[in-house]
């Protein structure tokens, strides 16, 4: 495996790293950012590598929440196990709109949503949503600022709006913290509530890429196989970093930084577009 390669590959799992969990849209910008910086491997395997990478982001959330997302913990108290399962309920709930929907549309959004334009239109749309939701609720107390008041329901309102992330560019935590907002979450409780609707859920998607990837004829060669560990280790290593700062900037900000960024790129790829296109 060349160098370059494999330098463009780290980069890849660094814009994976920040992206999956800040909310601009990691697969977004990995269509946007191999429009640039070319991998040479197959369009097949490049599309699974896009949300296959995203295992390692995942894992970062397993890693920093191990102790909060184990149920069997013998240092939990019978009270804390139960609230712990109570939560993975919840995460249960809320994945299941994306599950029963996800694999139906996921050849139709590939065809035609991943690409320059589409991406472009989604980060200018989820980014005002972002500055409006922000200066509707200015002031406003959030209704839910634990996780152990967090209901079914609003939890399976949150896991609609993940379904709008299967279009590229919208970003799954930005449609669920967007969500979650909407409907009475503090800042704090929708972005953890999102990064812990991305473990099964990412599970689940990188499971059916590969699945597909497979299905077409095609089979991990070791090149291959190294490109896919260095991205997802790289991206298990920024993301710790990543998390950190978001659960850290958002106790004194809100959103509306994210929303402005998304709406400024989202500008000038498309100006990019009509220019060189």
């Amino acid at each position: 495996m060349d160098l370059i390669n494999m330098l463009k590959v780290i980069f890849l799992g660094i814009v994976e790293g920040i992206t999956e969990w800040l909310p601009i849209s990691s697969t977004g910008h990995l269509i946007l950012v191999d429009e640039f910086i070319k991998l040479d491997a197959s369009k097949d395997f490049m599309e699974m590598f896009n949300v296959v990478i995203q295992l390692g982001a995942i894992m970062a959330v397993v890693v920093l929440y191990f102790s909060k997302l184990n149920p069997f913990s013998p240092s939990k108290t019978g009270g804390q196990k139960r609230a712990t399962w109570t939560l993975w309920f919840k995460v249960v709930v809320a994945c299941l709109p994306a599950a029963l929907i996800g694999p139906f549309v996921d050849d139709y959004l590939e065809a035609h949503f991943h690409s320059f334009l589409p991406v472009s239109i989604m980060l200018i749309v989820y980014g005002i949503l972002f500055i409006v939701v922000e200066n509707r609720n200015k002031g406003k107390e959030p209704i839910t600022q634990t996780m152990g008041s967090l209901t079914y329901q609003t939890a399976f309102i949150i896991g609609l709006f993940q379904v709008l992330a299967l279009i590229p560019g919208t970003s799954r935590s930005g449609a669920t913290i967007i969500g979650a907002i909407i409907f009475g979450c503090s800042r704090y409780v929708a972005a953890e509530f999102t990064f812990f609707l991305g473990i099964p859920i990412m599970f689940g998607a990188s499971a059916l890429k590969i699945v597909k990837f497979l299905m077409k004829g095609n089979s991990f060669d070791s090149t291959q196989t190294m490109l896919l560990l260095t991205g997802s280790v790289v991206a298990f290593v920024v993301s710790i970093f990543a998390i950190k700062f978001l659960m850290n900037y958002i106790k004194k900000n809100d959103f509306k930084a994210f929303g402005w960024y998304r709406i400024i790129l989202g500008s000038l790829i498309i100006a990019y577009w009509l220019i060189f296109k």
